[in-house]
């Protein structure tokens, strides 16, 4: 596979390239980044083909979708697919401090969330002024679910059906202001109840469909029945898979440890990085259209593209399925997936 490799969304005329550029570091996620460092990823993104952008409001505190616009809009409209998402709306805020929801230096404009039809419609218009950009091709839903909001989901999930923030969504879809429309999410399950209710066209899944974890199997196989792309997101699952030992941004519980030992333990074996494979084996699903990596700087992403496209035998995918380290019926790539 190549980065620069093309997939389309099943139902929606978007296509994006099978690896795409996540952007919240431009954010200053975890540390300050320099722009410069931003650009330079941005920039070795570009040059090996890459041409899917995701970013949000919440990233920064809209430092990401300022900085990404100034990059991306140097390029022709036509030649790139960008994604973004609504659920906050950023409201001016001078209290807000030098670090906040693991972001330093973050712009002076607090997160609210509001999946309300207006709330929608506002931040989509906010969006398009800091992107510079009229008609972003996918608007996603972001963070909404028990997991992010515990005894407050109900609340939020009312927002968006009687609330008619669903209906926002269609509207921006059918006026042809976004091509397509889904979640971003780090619960699968939630996606399940949208598609339940609404048509959405794809859902960006962060670290629920990877090579660590894939209780979300039977979902992903509703999704490649129905249509609805999957975007993968986290593929490390938060960096336990690149060597951090954490897992959902905690320190990973000694279960997972041993299991991502014995991962490694195959990728020892056969001379295959365990990088390489948490970022192809998502791909393998018929319902993944592309996974996006983020990277802080140019010598980040050079290593991300690298793993990507680092040849893995059939042999390796077929020992993993031998262990038990992957899930019966989890496909894999390769002619014999």
């Amino acid at each position: 596979m190549k980065v620069s490799d093309k997939r389309k969304l099943p139902h929606r005329d978007v296509e994006v390239t099978i690896m795409g550029l996540g952007c919240a570091q431009m954010g200053n996620l975890y540390r300050l980044t320099p722009y410069e460092e931003s650009k330079g990823a941005f920039d070795k993104a570009w040059d090996s083909g890459m041409r899917y952008f995701d970013t949000a409001p919440f990233y920064g505190y809209t430092r990401s979708e300022r900085r990404l616009g100034t990059m991306v809009t140097e390029h022709d409209r036509s030649e790139y697919t960008l994604s973004t998402k609504v659920g906050r709306v950023m409201v001016p805020d001078e209290t807000v401090g030098p670090e906040e929801d693991t972001y330093v230096a973050p712009l002076p404009f607090r997160p609210v969330y509001d999946y309300s039809y207006d709330a929608i419609m506002r931040s989509f218009e906010a969006s398009q002024q800091r992107l510079g950009v009229l008609k972003p091709d996918i608007l996603y839903i972001h963070d909404i679910g028990p997991y992010t909001h515990g005894d407050k989901h109900q609340h939020y999930w009312d927002q968006l059906t009687t609330g008619d923030g669903f209906k926002a969504l269609g509207k921006l879809r059918d006026e042809g202001s976004t091509k397509a429309v889904g979640l971003g999410v780090n619960e699968w399950e939630v996606v399940r109840d949208a598609m339940e209710v609404f048509d959405i066209d794809a859902a960006m899944l962060a670290g629920r469909y990877t090579l660590l974890e894939q209780q979300s199997l039977s979902f992903m196989n509703a999704c490649a029945e129905k249509g609805v792309g999957i975007v993968v997101a986290g593929a490390f699952n938060s960096g336990i898979l690149a060597g951090n030992r954490k897992f959902n941004y905690k320190d990973a519980p000694a279960e997972l440890l041993a299991r991502v030992d014995a991962l490694h333990d195959v990728c020892e074996e056969m001379g295959v990085s365990l990088q390489a494979a948490a970022l192809q084996f998502p791909l393998a699903h018929p319902a993944s259209v592309t996974v996006v990596s983020g990277a802080r700087n140019a010598e980040q992403l050079t290593s991300n593209i690298a793993w990507f496209e680092q040849d893995i035998p059939d042999a390796f995918w077929t020992e993993l399925h031998r262990r038990g380290l992957i899930a019966e019926g989890s496909p894999v790539p390769g002619a014999k997936g």
